[in-house]
């Protein structure tokens, strides 16, 4: 399993000169399998020059995690999109009012997008999320709904061994003290349990957070107790706030190691993710520098 983070920036898009190291495109990560299988996590703008490049020669599947903009914006500038031969699979959390067509129409339809969902000529097949575990390829797939506004999943993702979770929007210390929660109680936790590698929300500083309960965010320190709660061997900081600039991503990532060492975690320690970011997870190892990832 490989994956290749196209977008990692949180509520709106970010471009400037004090984005350029971790990008400011919002959230998109590009996972192919090792049969070829491609999955793509969610629609955000990073979508778009994922598929300037590509593409796959067969299906598509791309996973939504919610509806938010940030995360549904690019599905329109995706260039798979607007090709007759491709052959696009849409997953997104179910709902007992309205299809997942039809949510994903009300914002690729005027007043809000010149076109129609209809006006597509891919082929496209949309599908709620099963509650049970599914597979694609040669992955099993697993997802759950979490604690952030609006029904929103989170996404599990295993193959021969390795897992990759992928949790960008999530309060899971929303309205208690994370760090006494059981599983049982934890937003989240069957979706990041022992993961080899976790993408999580990290948008708020500690002190930022306080005036921000209940936006469906986390601070770093949650994120960091989260993933000790949970097991994770690496945690990668995702959903950066799009007022963050470099330097003060860098000096957040500082913070979160800190956490990370006086919790008693070892090595590797979380880090930042920033568009360009890719690795393989091979067997039960990953392989790059820190003993983890391999960017390329």
């Amino acid at each position: 399993m490989r994956a290749t983070v196209w977008g990692c920036r949180g509520s709106l898009a970010a471009p400037g000169p004090a984005t350029v190291r971790y990008g400011g495109n919002t959230s998109c990560i590009e996972v192919r399998l090792e049969d070829g299988t491609l999955l793509v996590l969610d629609a955000g703008t990073g979508i778009r020059p994922l598929g300037a490049g590509t593409f796959a020669d067969g299906p598509i599947h791309l996973l939504l995690t919610h509806f938010h903009l940030d995360h549904l914006e690019g599905l329109g500038f995706f260039a798979p999109f607007w090709r007759s031969d491709t052959e696009l699979h849409i997953w997104g959390p179910p709902s007992p009012l309205h299809s997942l067509e039809e949510r994903i129409a009300r914002y690729l339809s005027p007043p809000l997008f010149p076109i129609e969902l209809s006006d597509s000529p891919a082929s496209l097949t949309f599908h709620d999320v099963p509650e049970q575990p599914w597979e694609l390829g040669s992955a099993r797939l697993t997802a759950a709904h979490v604690s952030h506004p609006g029904p929103t999943l989170g996404y599990r993702i295993e193959e021969r061994g390795q897992v990759l979770a992928y949790l960008p929007d999530h309060e899971p210390a929303l309205g208690m003290e994370l760090s006494s929660l059981s599983p049982d109680w934890l937003s989240g936790y069957p979706v990041a349990e022992s993961a080899s590698v976790l993408f999580h929300d990290a948008q708020f500083t500690e002190d930022e957070y306080d005036d921000r309960v209940g936006w469906g965010h986390s601070s770093v320190e949650h994120a960091v107790t989260f993933a000790r709660l949970a097991g994770v061997e690496q945690l990668i900081l995702f959903h950066h706030d799009p007022m963050r600039s470099d330097r003060e991503l860098e000096r957040l990532g500082d913070r979160a190691r800190e956490l990370w060492t006086a919790s008693g975690g070892r090595a590797p320690s979380p880090r930042l993710a920033y568009d360009g970011l890719s690795f393989a997870l091979r067997d039960q190892s990953v392989a790059g520098d820190e003993t983890m990832l391999l960017p390329i």
